[in-house]
């Protein structure tokens, strides 16, 4: 799985020469590693990622998905590593947006939201974030 998810950050990568767009060879692929991705820049927003929130996340992916722990395991390091070579959201919010239903949607920002709250305290970043998103994949407030 991490093999793939790799070759699919490269073909994503700005400028590859391959032409098509994130996720077109394995929709699924992109679509877990777009969510890992998103939530754990979440989780990065206020500075920390403390274990709860990895913690909260790989539970988030598991039900989601119905992945095994060392699928999500390998699903959130894809994720860490996807989320620190992009400066920018648009590319995981679209893959959000053209794979998932409304109901799904409205799952992510809820999903975006518990890990938000999982320390306890909710920073504006955090906040600034989840409303982008939202915005994004047209989720309303």
């Amino acid at each position: 799985m991490i093999q793939r998810l790799k070759a699919f950050l490269t073909a994503a990568t700005p400028g590859s020469s391959s032409g098509s767009s994130p996720g077109q060879n394995h929709p699924d692929e992109a679509l877990r590693l777009a969510t890992a991705s998103l939530l754990v820049e979440a989780a990065l927003m206020d500075g920390t990622v403390e274990t709860a929130e990895l913690d909260v996340i790989k539970t988030l992916l598991a039900e989601h998905f119905e992945l095994s722990s060392e699928e999500v395991t390998e699903l959130v390091l894809a994720g860490e590593a996807a989320t620190a070579d992009s400066a920018q959201l648009y590319g995981f919010t679209r893959v959000i947006k053209d794979n998932f239903n409304h109901a799904e949607r409205v799952r992510m920002i809820e999903m975006l939201w518990e890990v938000a709250y999982t320390d306890g305290r909710l920073h504006h970043l955090e906040t600034n974030l989840v409303r982008r998103i939202a915005g994004l994949i047209y989720v309303p407030d």
